[in-house]
């Protein structure tokens, strides 16, 4: 016997709204994951010529002449203490001068001659933390750290990277500069000094 057409309009949308919600329950318990691109991790080591604007490979070349530079000079006898101050950016790019010194001080406290007392951008922390054990009264006698304890710093290290950009209608050449001073905190003169120079072009 033939089912009327109502009948079978109202079975199919049945049959359809009974697989649209299975197939929401299983994407609930199960979710797919898509991918657009495919992603592949590379040497961070490697050359990085995706543009000539600064760049890894730039940072790179910074940290290990600074670094080479500053072990090489001997002034590290002792391991005396060093902070750094300012690293100015005096390009028409953003870059983050705080990466490329945080290379730089990691390599020279890996080589185990030097030690870094905090920055003025971390000092800061540093008095919250003292206050904190000092004035919560949440700490046993004895085993807080004292107040007027740091250990002050004998050298300050003071940058800056600058850039010149020239370009016409099938050429651009940009010309870094990063200058790394040294100075002694307590006489004011400069211990060290060095610069990298780095020239990256790029044609249409």
């Amino acid at each position: 016997m033939n089912q009327h057409p109502l009948h079978r309009t109202a079975l199919v949308l049945a049959l359809a709204a009974g697989t649209l919600a299975l197939s929401a329950c299983q994407n609930l318990s199960s979710p797919t994951v898509r991918f657009d691109r495919q992603v592949n991790y590379g040497d961070a080591k490697a050359v990085e010529l995706v543009t000539n604007e600064f760049g890894s490979t730039d940072l790179q070349m910074i940290a290990e002449k600074m670094v080479g530079s500053l072990l090489e000079t001997g002034i590290f006898q002792g391991r005396p203490t060093v902070t750094i101050s300012t690293v100015r950016n005096k390009t028409s790019e953003y870059i983050d001068t705080t990466n490329v010194m945080n290379s730089i001080q990691t390599a020279l406290v890996k080589s185990g001659k030097v030690r870094f007392t905090r920055s003025i951008n971390e000092m800061q922390a540093g008095v919250d933390e003292l206050q904190r054990q000092n004035q919560s009264g949440l700490y046993k006698q004895g085993t807080t750290a004292k107040v007027g304890q740091m250990t002050a710093a004998k050298y300050q290290l003071e940058g800056e990277l600058t850039s010149i950009v020239k370009q016409n209608n099938t050429t651009k050449d940009v010309f870094y500069k990063f200058t790394l001073k040294m100075f002694d905190v307590q006489e004011g003169t400069i211990e060290w000094q060095d610069e990298k120079e780095i020239r990256k072009t790029s044609k249409r």
